[in-house]
């Protein structure tokens, strides 16, 4: 990604094995599995993110995530997010919801002998916000999703993908490392990036952990920071499971 502006279409650590939710934040790795069937899951949360020393600050949130799976294979997804940016040239202040994604995932490997899972994740961004925050043009972000389950206690997931937004495209990658502490108590630590039109390389890292408050609800904290660029995030979730709504 460009910079973590949209972390709430992230997911923690890509397998069960680390939490009773599967969920897609709050790190950039996006889950390389699909929610139980007929679930409706809701993921939200709120970022303040520093860009270029200061330069341009933003504050994001509260973002929406829902997710709902009509099967093994097949899950739909809906996102979208309030935006307030702050640029101290000129004291100019931008706010409003953000283009509105629709999308799915599709899991093409999942099986209870094998300890890889792979998924396909695609968003169609649409033009909804306003012309300073918009894309302006129908978008996509789509991604390969994957993951292994290494230990009872540790396990890798990652991403390939590519973004093609009017404003920026690219490639974009991220490698999570999962760890799980306790039964409730998730960790992980995560160097992504993004190689963009014009040959423009962006490197970050981040970390995170999650709590799980009941078997349905599960609370996330991370923070972020730029390589090769002036940037840092701080970020609050919370992910709802409502089982077999329909």
């Amino acid at each position: 990604m460009n910079r973590p502006l949209l972390l709430a279409f992230t997911a923690l650590l890509s397998l069960e094995t680390f939490s009773q939710i599967i969920t897609d934040r709050p790190d950039q790795t996006e889950s390389s599995s699909t929610i139980p069937v007929n679930s409706l899951q809701l993921e939200t949360g709120f970022v303040w993110e520093s860009i270029e020393q200061g330069e341009e600050k933003v504050f994001a949130g509260p973002s929406v995530l829902l997710r709902y799976s009509i099967n093994r294979i097949v899950e739909l997804r809906a996102f979208n997010q309030y935006e307030n940016h702050f640029i101290n040239t000129g004291n100019h202040k931008i706010h409003g919801l953000s283009d509105l994604e629709l999308g799915l995932k599709l899991q093409l490997v999942k099986k209870d002998s094998c300890q890889t899972e792979v998924a396909l994740l695609s968003h169609a961004v649409i033009p909804t916000a306003l012309a300073q925050l918009s894309n302006q043009n129908l978008g996509n972000i789509t991604k390969l999703c994957v993951s292994h389950s290494i230990t009872s206690w540790f396990g890798l997931g990652y991403n390939f993908g590519y973004t093609y937004l009017d404003k920026m495209h690219g490639f974009n990658y991220s490698l999570a490392f999962g760890f799980s502490v306790s039964e409730k108590i998730g960790a992980y630590i995560e160097p992504y990036g993004s190689y963009l039109e014009g040959g423009t390389y962006e490197s970050n890292f981040d970390g995170g952990v999650t709590y799980l408050l009941k078997k349905n609800i599960q609370l996330d904290v991370s923070y972020g920071f730029g390589i090769n660029q002036n940037m840092n995030y701080f970020s609050l979730g919370l992910s709802w499971n409502f089982a077999s709504v329909f």
